[in-house]
């Protein structure tokens, strides 16, 4: 006897959704946390301990992983 094996995705087209957008407010997050090396070894910048680098973008990768997290969670079928 062969068996008839259903050939159906775990997540639905809801779920990669947003799977998509949590990964792009996590990378949105990740850029907004990049720059601010300072071009010479002697000279110290103090952009590298500004409001956006050490309280916005790490809210927004949290945010980001929320979102996925909730992807993850969501029924497809409803």
């Amino acid at each position: 006897m062969k068996k008839q094996v259903n050939k159906e995705f775990i997540f639905g087209k809801k779920n990669y959704k947003f799977m998509f957008i949590g990964l792009a407010v996590i990378f949105f997050g990740f850029v907004l946390m990049s720059g601010g090396a300072s071009d010479s070894d002697t000279v110290f910048n103090p952009d590298v301990f500004s409001f956006r680098r050490i309280r916005l973008a790490p809210f927004i990768v949290l945010v980001g992983l929320g979102i996925e997290i909730y992807a993850i969670l969501l029924n497809p079928n409803k």
